[in-house]
């Protein structure tokens, strides 16, 4: 990403906008935790900040479905909430 000055507001509410969009679809994290589920997740929404940034949000789903998929069972599993399936 080339960043200047003038897009700092507007990165800080794309992270914003991934950061609650990620702990919609997976749980709740720790965004600066750095447990392996708050790697994963922050990653995650680097990933889809990157994605909103370059306009192609609606293709971070499909391409990271396995990634928020797993983060998702992760929270679950530390959290003790029942697993659909398992």
């Amino acid at each position: 990403m080339h960043i200047s000055h003038n897009e700092d507001n507007n990165l800080k509410q794309l992270l914003s906008f991934s950061i609650s969009y990620i702990r919609s679809k997976c749980g709740d994290f720790d965004i600066e935790g750095d447990s392996d589920t708050d790697i994963q997740a922050k990653e995650l929404v680097f990933e889809r900040t990157r994605y909103a940034y370059n306009d192609a949000v609606e293709y971070f789903e499909d391409n990271f479905l396995s990634e928020i998929n797993s983060l998702s069972l992760d929270i679950a599993l530390k959290e003790g909430e029942p697993v659909e399936g398992i």
